[in-house]
């Protein structure tokens, strides 16, 4: 692989890597520019019509674009800039301290010839958008899809995606959480590594690609939140040191320095985080955030970066006249993530909820190993689901110390609280990326859909979870050079250790078959047999007539029914966690949800479940026997069922038709 430097080859660069510089056909290059004597606006990088850039501890700055070098005016704070007139849509350019070499922008739109490469100018007024009509949409409660570009299609890109939007509408989505797609350096990725926060990485389609999807995704009726990480930044193609104090060596996190959050220059930094937020929001139409592990951010600051970005994107909501959303990453169990600013907390909107997570894979699987060790009982998943978390305080032993704060269910919603069977975490952090349907019964995996779709929190799957797919969805990456490379690999098996993998054998995250066996195989959504596509005559029918039974097809037809009851009844979808009940036994669980109940079956025998009165069934993956005051289900089923004194007449399904059997 080979980069680029500026199109007249005389610039040196902070790398030296040398080939054609790809561009898209409808750009053509600016490499020539011309410059007035009166400083730019700060605060933008580069961007139409001139440059800034923040160095506080450079004597001189140059904006470099070809052959051509001009000097910046220094301004206060740090801040250099120059209004250039010839700067337009699709202009090449970089920056040069003190005499040294070209280096991209901080706040680069657009790398096209990736992270080591020019920056360029990127006008987002120039897309035209179709989304007038779209008034935004508050996420909580809303069924959430988490996606990564680079793996949803064979093509890896954002345009590709766009060909799936009517599967995930069919579904019943209302939110694709795309993961991170910032610029980060090599082809393939999870995102995570990213140094470019204002930059659409290039392989998924560039900045105008995302503005594309965002468009495409508001006409059909999605909501799109964007997955950042501003804890840390990749190890290869950050250069912002280089410019001023963006980090603090004396603090770090898990992944390397930690950013400069609260030390000399930390007001810049924070600007440069919030800025990032608003573009996304603001120039991109997105309509919610992810904020990778705030956890991780090292902020001892009377206010909180978090804080500070969710006092801003309120204001930013106010002016734009629809709902934006914040939605915190965490691992300390603390209500305080999603409490209002003025009351002490972080003022999120939400935030991922790992114990519900953690107590259903336990109990659904039997892995008691690393952080799942307190948990695999149906009481604990009774805890979870009525007050969140199951380490409120309580002592962790994954952790060796208490951990977690109590949620008060008077004053919090479940809306607060992402509640999830699968994600990309808990898939790809295990050594072989396997998904929990490769080791589970279906109907095992179809009672933990049932759970996640009717619990009173904000539902989240993960891409495939919907048809079981068979895909595994692996670590990788993508990083040049061999020292990188071979980090890479030793810290993968230090973090699987550390998780309680042992020495269990891994994918090479390298090896670009890792990455080709994470993309989603979409031929299994269609049943060859019996679906759409066969060939006449081809297979024998299911048994006794009726829909197929292949397990792919069944478990997309299982999601489809679970979104659309919960979308058609306001009582499993109710995040009020004063109103939440769970009677649970050794190897049963029922969950009252208003008039329905939630029945499932961990065993693998025939159990009897309590009802209080009598019910007829409404959606069912198995047969369901109901008595006057208790229920008959197979082994390893779930059912939903709705009691009788609370059912109008007809009540039954969306399709009005009642469900004993599985689809």
């Amino acid at each position: 692989r080979r980069w680029p430097t500026l199109p007249a080859g005389r610039v040196r660069w902070a790398r030296d890597r040398t080939g054609p510089v790809p561009r898209p056909r409808d750009t053509p290059p600016r490499d020539t520019l011309r410059a007035s004597t009166r400083p730019a606006p700060t605060g933008h990088g580069g961007s139409v019509g001139g440059f800034a850039v923040w160095a506080p501890v450079a004597e001189t700055v140059e904006v470099v674009s070809g052959a051509r070098r001009l000097p910046l005016v220094r301004g206060e704070r740090g801040w250099w800039s120059l209004e250039v007139p010839d700067a337009v849509h699709g202009t090449d350019y970089a920056f040069s301290l003190d005499g040294g070499p070209a280096l991209p922008d901080p706040r680069s739109p657009w790398q096209p010839a990736g992270v080591h490469g020019p920056s360029r100018v990127f006008d987002p007024s120039a897309h035209r958008w179709s989304d007038g009509g779209w008034p935004g949409r508050p996420v909580g409660g809303k069924v959430f899809y988490e996606l990564h570009a680079g793996t949803f299609t064979p093509e890896g890109t954002l345009d590709a995606a766009l060909g799936r939007l009517g599967h995930l509408v069919d579904l019943g989505i209302d939110v694709v959480e795309l993961m991170p797609v910032a610029a980060f350096d090599g082809h393939w990725g999870w995102g995570y590594d990213s140094v470019g926060l204002y930059a659409v990485h290039e392989p998924y389609g560039g900045p105008a690609a995302l503005q594309r999807f965002v468009d495409a995704c508001h006409v059909a009726g999605l909501a799109v939140c964007l997955d950042m990480v501003f804890n840390h930044l990749g190890p290869s193609g950050n250069y912002w040191d280089r410019f001023g104090p963006y980090f603090r060596e004396d603090r770090r996190t898990p992944w390397g320095p930690a950013l400069n959050l609260e030390g000399a220059g930390s007001d810049q930094v924070r600007r440069w985080v919030c800025d990032a937020a608003a573009w996304w929001l603001r120039d991109f139409h997105v309509d919610a955030l992810r904020l990778d592990a705030v956890h991780a951010l090292v902020d001892d600051s009377p206010l909180h970066l978090v804080a500070q970005l969710s006092h801003e994107v309120e204001v930013l909501s106010s002016r734009s006249g629809r709902p934006l959303s914040l939605i915190a990453e965490s691992d300390l169990n603390d209500p305080r993530a999603v409490e209002p600013v003025a009351l002490g907390g972080l003022g999120a909107t939400a935030q991922w909820n790992d114990d519900f997570h953690h107590a259903l894979h336990a109990l659904l699987t039997g892995e008691r190993h690393g952080y799942y060790v307190d948990f695999g009982s149906t009481e604990v998943l009774g805890q979870t689901l009525t007050r969140v978390f199951r380490h409120a305080g309580e002592h962790s032993t994954f952790r060796g110390r208490d951990w977690g704060r109590p949620v008060d269910v008077a004053r919090h919603s479940g809306h607060g609280f992402l509640g999830y069977l699968q994600n990309h975490d808990q898939v790809g952090n295990r050594p072989r990326g396997d998904r929990i349907g490769e080791s589970l019964p279906d109907g095992l995996l179809a009672a933990g859909a049932a759970l996640v779709l009717t619990s009173p929190f904000t539902p989240l799957l993960f891409m495939g979870e919907e048809w079981a797919a068979a895909t595994p969805w692996r670590f990788f990456s993508d990083f040049p050079g061999p020292g990188l490379a071979e980090a890479v690999r030793r810290g993968r098996a230090a973090d699987l250790a550390g998780l309680g993998w042992g020495d269990a054998q891994a994918s090479d995250p390298q090896d670009p078959a890792t990455r080709l066996a994470s993309v989603l195989d979409w031929s299994q959504t269609r049943c060859p047999v019996h679906g759409p596509g066969a060939a006449p005559g081809a297979g024998p029918e299911p048994a006794g007539g009726g829909p197929c039974r292949c397990r792919q097809v069944r478990m997309l037809a299982w999601y489809r029914d679970l979104t659309a009851l919960r979308r058609a009844r306001p009582e499993l979808r109710d995040g009020d966690l004063s109103r939440m009940r769970v009677d649970t036994g050794p190897d049963w669980l029922v969950m009252h949800r208003g008039p329905f109940l939630v029945l499932v079956n961990f065993s693998e025998r025939t159990a009897v479940l309590p009802l209080p009165g009598p019910a007829r069934p409404v959606l069912a993956w198995g047969g369901v026997g109901l008595g006057p005051d208790s229920a008959v289900l197979g082994p390893q089923d779930v059912a939903i069922v709705q009691r009788e004194d609370d059912a109008p007449a007809g009540a039954g399904p969306p399709d009005g038709e009642d469900v004993a059997d599985p689809p």
